[in-house]
């Protein structure tokens, strides 16, 4: 989960450096630092953000045309000075950043204990550059060969950058598990987690595959090898991201921003896959496998946290519009438990990044088993998309803020639009109620739109419920996964507890909650269950719970009953997830920007997870 940059080429390295660290920072805040070479290697590096990092480094040496970053999220080691990376090996010759985990590292350190090597840090980390250096000493080889050598004893995931200054004209790399991405320049390459801190310099990158080794030399370019020695030719990609999408564009927060590009980012995830009529819905990028999805015996969505309710949401849909069995399960239970996949079962992966760890393990898992594996991620080029037999990408865009907002809306409209089509083309969705569904999702991005402009009003009730201590979120049907997403929300950036139930189930339990002090938000649309809900309300009323409504406009007996609504515009129950999550995303926004929480960057919270 934690972000790394480096540079090679004629360009002074610090500025590229700090502004890449910049743009990863949302993988990881608790510490940075940076190594660059010049006559001999300086290392800065400090717990906390890179503005500590620019800070510690003002006066000290930074000139170079070398070097490599990081910014730590922690797993091994507390968050500290000493554990920050970078990491220098025990002679002082060898320096390296590393995103991952080495499962086996307390094994590999006793026995570097033993061999005399002394440790600075608690890291993993650290272990595997010692194991790197040992191997050089013994093996008497090139840095290159050596890291291969080590690697192959070492279990767990890397996305590793070194080099010494025996050569510091040569960046090495390499991969495992973990994202890495190679920009190439006019006589300079870049290195970073992702796309995002390339992209200001070159359109042109290469992703390192699984066990590839790249090596990076001043005089001979690029060279990838394996970690069976065999030479690899590099696949050169063009990165279509915008920089200014990079940008915050004005708004205070990142993920304010991203809140407001829903109706654009949705608009986006259907360009091109409804037809210019409206009558239909075809997806290219599942087109050779939709009978496979026909026929399918079940569903299997698989995915953590927000990606998780954005599944939740598609077995509703799948199972109301093709009448195919969905089971949704959290990626990081599913790929340990030994479940029972057949052969014609679809797994659908959902995942932001593209690099979620465990749900790359499910579908290695699930793949290994025979079933087909569909993804649904935002990030071309990431590690499932190439994992996946097909899939359509989210085209939300970047999303910065850690809390996710417009990847969960762009993926519920994906999720809709397979359900819609796979529905139609199996005969079990009438073509009258096809095609209004199509009409009335082409209606939601103006309809998000009004419920932007409820921005201010949102504000001001956030003033009543900042200093709660606990929230209840409830809904039924189509609105249960919005109550799991919005109390999510509220946990992420406000630190408050929250929790979401189907609302029938508050008299199963939670129930016992509530009091005077006690805000309930119900999502209470005009849709299936909704006298159910209302009754709901009125046993929350009776027992002097706080009521937070989410009605459909013009609701009249739900206004009447709570202590606050928050109109939206009414649509077809099928699409209401998509409008319903957006007040509550303004909600948890707004209690969070109350109790000065950092929104964009939550305590020991990380993007992309890319580690168990």
């Amino acid at each position: 989960m934690c972000g790394i940059v480096g540079y090679i080429g004629d360009q002074q390295v610090y500025p590229i450096l700090i502004k890449g660290l910049k743009r990863l920072e949302y993988r990881g805040y608790d510490s940075a630092g940076i190594a660059i070479f010049d006559q001999e290697i300086a290392l800065h590096k400090c717990k906390g953000k890179v503005a500590d990092l620019e800070a510690h480094a003002k006066n000290g040496s930074v000139s170079g045309t070398i070097g490599i970053g990081h910014t730590r999220w922690a797993t091994h080691g507390l968050p500290n000075d000493v554990n920050a990376h970078p990491h220098f090996s025990d002679s002082k010759s060898i320096v390296m950043i590393h995103n991952g985990i080495i499962e086996n590292y307390s094994a590999l350190r006793k026995m570097l204990e033993k061999r005399g090597y002394a440790f600075r840090s608690e890291t993993d980390s650290e272990v595997l550059l010692n194991l790197i250096e040992d191997v050089q000493k013994k093996e008497k080889v090139e840095l290159d060969q050596a890291v291969r050598i080590a690697l192959h004893e070492v279990v767990g995931a890397y996305a590793i950058v070194l080099f010494s200054k025996e050569n510091p004209d040569r960046l090495i790399a390499a991969k495992k598990g973990s994202p890495l991405v190679i920009g190439v320049g006019e006589g300079e390459y870049f290195l970073a987690s992702d796309a995002t801190p390339i992209v200001e310099y070159t359109r042109n990158v290469v992703y390192l595959e699984d066990e590839e080794i790249a090596v990076i030399d001043r005089a001979q370019g690029l060279n990838i090898i394996n970690i069976k020695n065999q030479k690899i030719t590099p696949y050169l990609q063009e990165v279509e991201l915008q920089l200014e999408e990079l940008e915050k564009g004005g708004y205070e927060h990142f993920m304010l921003k991203e809140i407001y590009e829903q109706p654009r980012s949705i608009a986006d995830s259907m360009r091109g896959r409804i037809s210019v009529d409206g009558t239909t819905v075809a997806l290219g990028g599942i087109k050779d496998y939709e009978q496979k999805l026909i026929n399918a015996r079940r569903i299997i969505m698989v995915a953590c946290g927000t990606s998780w309710h954005a599944g939740l949401v598609g077995e509703y849909l799948f199972e109301d519009l093709a009448r195919i069995p969905v089971e949704v399960e959290y990626a990081s239970e599913f790929r340990y438990r030994n479940p029972v996949i057949y052969e014609d079962d679809v797994v659908i992966a959902i995942s932001q990044s593209g690099e979620t760890a465990d749900t790359l393990a499910a579908i290695e898992m699930a793949k290994s088993k025979g079933a087909t594996i569909i993804g649904i991620c935002n990030v071309v080029g990431s590690s499932i998309a190439r994992a996946t037999h097909a899939g359509s990408y989210t085209h939300a865009g970047p999303e910065i803020g850690v809390a996710s907002t417009k990847a969960f809306t762009a993926q519920v409209t994906v999720l809709t639009l397979m359900a819609l089509s796979i529905g139609h083309k199996k005969g079990t969705l009438p073509t009258q109620r096809y095609q209004q569904l199509i009409r009335d999702l082409e209606q939601i991005p103006s309809k998000i739109e009004k419920v932007l402009k409820q921005n201010d009003k949102i504000k001001q009730l956030s003033d009543k419920f900042f200093q709660a201590t606990n929230f209840l979120y409830l809904g039924r049907g189509y609105s249960f996964p919005v109550a799991l997403e919005g109390a999510l929300k509220l946990k992420e950036i406000s630190y408050i507890h929250a929790e979401g139930y189907p609302a029938a189930e508050m008299k199963h339990g939670p129930i016992a909650l509530i009091d005077e002090q006690m805000p309930v938000v119900v999502i209470a649309p005009k849709a299936s269950f909704y006298e159910k809900v209302v009754s709901n309300i009125q046993e929350i009323k009776a027992r002097k719970g706080i009521v937070i409504g989410v009605v459909s406009e013009g609701d009249k007996t739900v206004s009447e009953i709570a202590d606050h609504i928050i109109e939206v515009p009414h649509t077809d129950e099928v699409l209401m997830p998509l409008i319903s999550s957006v007040p509550l995303q303004l909600l948890s926004y707004h209690i969070a920007l109350l109790r000065d929480c950092n929104v964009d960057q939550p305590r020991n919270l990380a993007k992309s997870v890319t580690v168990e």
